[in-house]
């Protein structure tokens, strides 16, 4: 059997400890963590896979574990196996672009193909203060993300009611949107290129180049209600927030939405389906980029709110990962 290690993040809002006893079940040989710490996540790389490291490596968690897994890894030394997603987080952006199943199932599919590694499908990363993830920005998204936590961490007994889809649009609505709309309004931004030549897409999605968009030109200056980088379309609960990513390789997608916040709610469905084109919606494809902000914003890494910015560089990391696509394993092991 390939040699995998499976951690399991017991702090996820799915992880339990009988996900462990699904791996004993189906993968009787795989190294396994269950973990409730970042810490406790640091060590097992430290001992158990950096001396060793597997060719496959099984993640139950959200897109913070997956990216708190990807950044320990890479601090470890430890070159970057291929990655399983298993869907036990919130949003699962990563987990549902690939198709991950529930993990029961998941766990029997990999079981299913022996010695062999199972289809992977690439993925590049954003970079951010040598962070690596696949999706970061800041504005509204960040702002939902913390009044999302903030909301879990006072509803008591309530908690598993304000959990999952249902906490993120109360957050929305009871907290990020009003905040907005008695407010200041959308922080205003510069948006530099870094890198090679931008590109765009026009109306009927077509990349083309941007015309003046060389190394250090000015792509775009005004309101921020979202402002961000990705390399996989999601940013969980099936929201197209970045519909052309991968649509150039070797290239980030970054967006600008410049709109008011009841201009946005109102065209929440169009943006939850990465609808195109959208007013006031800049869409860029390059390599490096920076943000200049007129005060300090909150910033999130794969759905993890990480500190407030008021300047930051968006770069394509050198390394990319290996996701198991599950939509080519279910067809392979149901064939």
């Amino acid at each position: 059997m390939t040699d995998i290690a499976v951690l399991v993040n017991l702090r996820a809002r799915r992880g339990s400890e009988g996900v462990g006893g699904l791996v004993q079940r189906f993968l009787p040989r795989a190294r396994v963590a269950l973990t409730r710490s970042l810490d406790e996540a640091r060590h097992w790389i430290s001992d158990q896979l950096r001396p060793n490291p597997p060719s496959l490596l099984l993640a139950g968690g959200g897109d913070g574990t997956i990216t708190g897994l990807l950044n320990e890894l890479r601090a470890a030394g430890v070159a970057l196996p291929a990655i399983g997603v298993l869907p036990m987080g919130t949003g699962n952006a990563w987990a549902r672009v690939t198709g991950a199943p529930r993990p029961a199932v998941a766990l029997k599919q990999i079981a299913a193909v022996g010695e062999r590694l199972p289809p992977l499908r690439p993925f590049s990363l954003v970079r951010v203060d040598g962070k690596v993830a696949p999706f970061a920005g800041t504005g509204w998204d960040a702002e939902m993300i913390q009044d999302f936590k903030d909301q879990l961490a006072a509803s008591g007994p309530l908690r598993s009611q304000q959990a999952g889809l249902r906490g993120y649009l109360s957050a929305m609505f009871t907290r990020t949107v009003p905040r907005h709309m008695f407010g200041s309004g959308n922080p205003r931004v510069s948006v530099y290129n870094m890198g090679d030549d931008a590109l765009t897409v026009d109306a009927q999605g077509n990349v083309i180049p941007v015309p003046g968009g060389q190394k250090g030109a000015l792509l775009y200056e005004g309101p921020a209600g979202v402002a961000g980088a990705a390399t996989t379309p999601e940013w969980g609960f099936g929201f197209k927030a970045f519909p052309f990513a991968q649509a150039v390789p070797h290239r980030l997608s970054v967006r600008v939405y410049g709109a008011s916040v009841m201009e946005a709610t109102r065209n929440m469905f169009r943006l939850w389906r990465g609808a195109h084109p959208m007013p006031h919606m800049n869409d860029w494809f390059v390599q490096r980029l920076r943000m200049d902000f007129d005060r300090d914003v909150p910033f999130q890494m794969g759905g993890d709110v990480i500190g407030l910015r008021r300047s930051v560089e968006f770069d394509l990391a050198e390394e990319s990962v290996q996701l198991v696509d599950w939509h080519k394993l279910s067809r392979m092991v149901n064939a």
